[in-house]
């Protein structure tokens, strides 16, 4: 395509509406159920696994983001996308008729697997299908998939909540599910396969994994479920009563969990070495930071301040309205050096999460929280651009699915650590005389520390530039 053409063409239309389409679903089911989670659990009497509803989806996630991204790479990206809708509605269905709080984890976890391959999947195809200079404005592009239902969802989780039960924000979601599964496929089946690279490290600067490069689609399976496993050990690890079970079994998660990642991730990624393993730590490190305060915050309106569902959710509502403002404004500065954005954004991290704080303390009001927290949002926004760009500017052709699967690994994986921590303080508050007052405040102080590091880290965020195109064999 000529990059001086001024529109897009039909086609690349048609693709760009089923790509938000189906960004548009994964945030309203991740906005309603983060309204509806406390309620659920109120009901079901299930405060100690409320971390482990969020770690089971972003688990889940982890497993399906490196199986759609390698099938996408060899099969094309319809294939992939059809499974991931059906596992999806399945999920739907599971949590909305769930008995108890254990089945809710189970269809959250379906969930996960199916929403794990939409992200993946819609960078594959902006890499495929748009040319260089406008594929930074289309990931903004993704992005206002998030503005409608950050402002509908969490009315519509917490109306239906209040009204006609926390079941049907599960079932009612089912029909756009269907609908975005019918219209976004279509599209998609126009990009066929590319054969991936074979035995490749990486591009230069991106500190790829040579042996991750070269795995089968199963080995590379074998080792995201060997993840998923561990850090699903380390959350089970952290919420044991005895302190022998809980070191015992936290410690054998992490020794199965650091191996697989070191297979999943480029070669650098836990020292965030220049290029593509620093881009992806900082990810990590953004993501914890920001779930550690925006799915925690609804639970402190409810529990201390007794704030309705519909509260609740429109509490944290800001701060996906400023993520996308961040994202947006970063499009139009594709000049603007992705060290500086992302170090701003985890300042603003910071500094949101601090003005956030006194929500623990039920005199607060909660319009000061709703106006504090889109501080945070704004962060994430300005920093979340660059790092996909600097990113998917190391993908050769044939290999963006299994780039754009590491970048959403590194979300995943920063949800799943910091769901799966911050859920244990809520579990030991639930059963201990720590006050869950105290619990949060670790929970946000965790938080601060996740951005603080990312600082640190955002010195060695780098884009791949159009000189460094040697490839690494």
């Amino acid at each position: 395509m000529d990059d001086s053409t001024p529109a897009l063409s039909a086609t690349e239309r048609l693709l760009a509406v089923g790509l938000v389409l189906g960004v548009t679903l994964v945030a309203f089911e991740t906005t309603a159920v983060i309204t509806a989670l406390p309620t659920i659990t109120d009901e079901l009497h299930g405060d100690s696994l409320y971390g482990v509803a969020l770690a089971s989806y972003t688990l889940a996630d982890v497993v399906a983001l490196v199986a759609t991204g390698t099938l996408a790479d060899r099969k094309g990206p319809a294939l992939p996308f059809i499974l991931s809708v059906t596992t999806f509605i399945v999920g739907l269905v599971v949590a909305g008729t769930a008995p108890t709080m254990a089945v809710v984890v189970l269809g959250r976890a379906l969930q996960g697997a199916g929403t794990g391959g939409f992200a993946p999947l819609a960078y594959v195809l902006v890499k495929r299908a748009f040319s260089p200079r406008r594929q930074a404005p289309m990931y903004a592009v993704l992005s206002a998939g998030w503005v409608l239902p950050s402002l509908v969802a969490p009315f519509f989780a917490g109306f239906v909540t209040q009204h006609f039960g926390w079941r049907w924000v599960f079932l009612g979601i089912i029909p756009l599910a269907v609908a975005v599964g019918a219209l976004a496929s279509r599209p998609m089946m126009q990009y066929g396969p590319t054969e991936p690279i074979e035995r490749r490290g990486g591009v230069s600067g991106s500190g790829g994994d040579r042996a991750t490069a070269g795995a089968s689609p199963g080995v590379r399976l074998l080792w995201a479920f060997g993840a998923a496993a561990g850090v699903g050990a380390l959350a089970v690890g952290l919420r044991a009563g005895n302190i022998a079970i809980a070191i015992a079994v936290a410690t054998a998660g992490a020794a199965l969990a650091v191996p697989a990642l070191r297979h999943l991730l480029p070669q650098g990624f836990f020292s965030a070495r220049r290029g593509v393993p620093a881009v992806l730590a900082c990810r990590v490190l953004a993501t914890s930071a920001f779930l550690g305060v925006d799915s925690f915050v609804p639970l402190a309106a409810d529990r201390i301040h007794g704030a309705t569902p519909l509260v609740q959710g429109l509490v944290i509502i800001g701060a996906a309205l400023t993520w996308t403002l961040g994202q947006a404004l970063m499009a139009r500065r594709p000049d603007v050096d992705p060290r500086r954005a992302v170090a701003l954004g985890f300042t603003l991290l910071i500094a949101g999460t601090a003005l956030v704080l006194p929500v623990l303390w039920a005199g607060w009001p909660l319009w000061a929280t709703f106006l504090s927290w889109p501080v945070g949002g704004l962060g994430m926004g300005l920093l979340f651009n660059p790092t996909s760009v600097a990113a998917m500017s190391y993908a050769e052709e044939g290999s963006e699915g299994t780039v754009s699967s590491q970048i959403h690994l590194a979300d995943s994986l920063g949800f799943s650590l910091m769901g799966a921590v911050g859920g244990a303080i809520v579990a030991v508050a639930d059963r201990t005389s720590l006050s869950l007052r105290a619990g949060l405040g670790l929970v946000f102080s965790l938080a601060i520390a996740c951005a603080a590091i990312g600082v640190l880290a955002a010195r060695r965020v780098a884009a791949r530039t159009p000189m460094q195109v040697t490839v690494d064999v």
